[in-house]
């Protein structure tokens, strides 16, 4: 298309197909940096739900794609990454403007992070091993690992359209049938996939997609013909959900807020641990990631050169328009998660913390839901702005007093998601990571490994995604007795 504004939708995509919704009701996609309206879609209700549930239901149950060969369901994922490809360029524009994720990161992630996710599960469950036959004396077990069914995929507005890839690929592959579930902040990438799926081979039933509101996200997650729920985002949320499961004896995987720890050590290299800590920081996607390196430990001896050296990098990071190559630091998502992120900086101030640089909204934009990366210095760790999630530009510097009272402290936190430790010694740091409670950690900077376990422990979640462990948390292992000892 010769522009991408606006994007207005008109259908949700229900058993594999574009189809009118039961309602005219729409949310409006409002752009971050313009505050511009560029596209809206619809609202599913809960006939809309019903419909999508009985369609995943009858393919699970009765359709061709959990009794495909795992090398016909490769195909197909194959097939849609191939057609996600050919809209890399529209998905990276969307990312910068209903996100407000910049450019470098809706080139290098949203663009082609979810055809990289589709290719590695096709790849990862081709070796996979489904069915294994087990001898112990004279019993023989035929152990399968079946698809748990039915499955809602729930994925955060950070990321709308790499988590929904990231769990449906997963999914997908071990032979489910999934209904997405998207965010109404920034839905316009997810229904570009959905095109593309009505356009694929993939079997009637297998994918359906929507935007819903809070009332009728609930009622999918509670819906009877649902098997299992995965979602990524909030610990509320996730705990009003993991209530709702349990009730009903659901599968639920959850991959929930974090509060991670950097722990820097004395023999650290202030010249290349300083740009690592921002860059997995505030500089990390604005701060608007479960992941970010936000609470920073120093030692007491380096803490004000580490701090004073912090504060000159984030003065220096490029606030603006997430299109300009040069920014690194784009809008909060909306103008009512500024203001809760602004509130936090205000509550720090009171908790008699020091601001050593932002605090404010930039100079020079006027339109657009910006804010300056925000350094707290003089923290101390019981203050609310290093226990709770902010999820914003702001980072917080407190000072340790050795390796064991730095791993108290980044143990001493509600989360346990990720982690890092700067040194320059190879075996204290992975000592480190050993005993600093989280379900991932860094040595030397922040990264993750597509073919690694990635999940949280405490209040970031629990179940795991990624990996071959992502396959599993979608399969169900069942045993066959072949032959066995008598009993008695």
């Amino acid at each position: 298309m010769a522009s991408p504004w606006p994007h207005h939708y008109d259908r949700i995509l229900i058993g594999g197909r574009l189809t009118a919704p039961s309602t005219d009701r729409v949310a409006q996609v409002v752009s971050p940096s313009t505050e511009e309206v560029i596209g809206q879609v619809p609202l599913a209700s809960t006939v809309d739900v019903d419909e999508a549930v009985a369609a995943a239901r009858q393919a699970f149950d009765a359709g061709p794609w959990p009794r495909w060969s795992v090398r016909q369901r490769a195909a197909a994922l194959r097939d849609l990454a191939d057609r996600l490809d050919t809209r890399a360029a529209e998905l990276a524009q969307l990312a910068m403007a209903e996100t407000g994720c910049p450019r470098v990161f809706a080139e290098g992630y949203f663009a082609v992070a979810p055809s990289n996710y589709l290719r590695f599960y096709a790849t990862l469950a081709e070796g996979h091993v489904f069915e294994e036959e087990r001898v112990n004396g004279p019993a023989r077990t035929l152990v399968v690992r079946e698809p748990v069914g039915v499955v809602v995929a729930i994925p955060a507005w950070n990321g709308p359209l790499p988590l929904t890839a990231q769990k449906i690929a997963a999914a997908l592959m071990a032979g489910c049938t999934v209904i997405v579930k998207v965010p109404v902040q920034d839905p316009l990438a997810c229904h570009v996939f959905a095109e593309v799926v009505a356009e694929s081979a993939v079997p009637e039933g297998v994918i359906g997609l929507f935007a819903a509101d809070a009332a009728e996200s609930e009622y999918v997650v509670g819906h009877p013909g649902v098997d299992k729920v995965s979602f990524t985002g909030s610990t509320a949320v996730g705990a009003r959900i993991a209530e709702t499961c349990g009730r009903d004896i659901r599968r639920v995987t959850l991959e929930l807020g974090g509060k991670s720890a950097a722990i820097v050590l004395e023999d650290a290299d202030i010249d290349t641990v300083v740009p690592g800590l921002v860059g997995c920081g505030a500089a990390f996607m604005q701060g608007e990631i479960c992941t970010a390196q936000t609470r920073i430990l120093l030692p007491r001896s380096r803490y004000t050169e580490f701090t004073e050296a912090l504060a000159r990098h984030m003065s220096a990071l490029p606030v603006g328009d997430p299109a300009d190559p040069t920014t690194v630091i784009g809008p909060m998502i909306t103008e009512a998660h500024r203001a809760r992120v602004e509130e936090y900086i205000t509550l720090g101030r009171k908790e008699g913390a020091t601001v050593a640089c932002g605090g404010g909204r930039p100079a020079g934009l006027s339109t657009g839901w910006y804010l300056e990366p925000t350094l707290f210095t003089d923290v101390t760790n019981g203050m609310r702005i290093a226990q709770e999630e902010i999820f914003g530009p702001v980072v917080v510097a407190i000072p340790h007093d050795g390796p064991d009272h730095a791993v108290e402290l980044a143990n001493d936190s509600p989360y346990g998601l990720s982690g890092t430790v700067w040194t320059q010694d190879e075996e204290t740091a992975l000592r480190i990571a050993r005993r600093v409670r989280t379900g991932t950690f860094s040595i030397n900077a922040y990264t993750l490994d597509i073919n690694a376990p990635f999940g949280g422990s405490k209040k970031s979640g629990f179940g795991r995604e990624n990996g071959p462990e992502g396959l599993d948390d979608f399969l169900e292992p069942k045993s066959i007795a072949l032959s066995g000892a008598p009993l008695g």
